[in-house]
């Protein structure tokens, strides 16, 4: 099976906030935030993997730093960060770009995605490569997670 490199399936979306999108508080509501992330993640492993059906696996982390509001353009940017033999990481940055085109973090979440085949069982994925001293230690801290998901799933969560 050919490798990857993380630029090969590297994708940003963007989101324009509409009234429907807002939560009582009048922003964002999360779990349309969640929504928008699990889609780039999803469309990052499909790319990865050369258009396989992916399923979403964990969400292994999910941090609001920061609200968003009506008419707030969400720019979402998704990348692999670390590939096992079904499954893959999938860094997933979401940020605020304002009038000033200058860009905000409001989250970050690192998804557990996994291939599967025609008859929905795990199929293997292509490998990543590491092109850079930066890439490599992002991958090492993804390795540094998959091996807490694996301990936090003996323990039964």
């Amino acid at each position: 099976m050919q490798e990857r490199t993380i630029a090969y399936s590297k994708t940003e979306q963007v989101h324009l906030v509409q009234p429907a999108d807002l939560n009582g508080g009048g922003r964002l509501f999360g779990g349309n935030l969640l929504k928008l992330i699990d889609e780039v993640a999803a469309i990052v492993a499909m790319r990865h993997t050369g258009l396989k059906t992916v399923t979403t696996a964990a969400v292994d982390n999910l941090i609001f730093k920061s609200g968003a509001y009506v008419n707030d353009l969400i720019v979402l940017i998704g990348y692999i960060t670390y590939t096992g033999r079904t499954s893959m990481e999938v860094r997933v940055d979401a940020y605020v770009e304002r009038s000033d085109g200058m860009r905000y973090p409001i989250n970050r979440a690192f998804m557990v995605m996994v291939a599967l085949d025609e008859n929905n069982c795990p199929t293997p994925v292509p490998q990543l490569v590491l092109e850079n001293d930066v890439q490599a230690e992002e991958n090492h801290m993804a390795r540094k997670r998959q091996e807490l998901r694996l301990e936090r799933r003996k323990m039964g969560f």
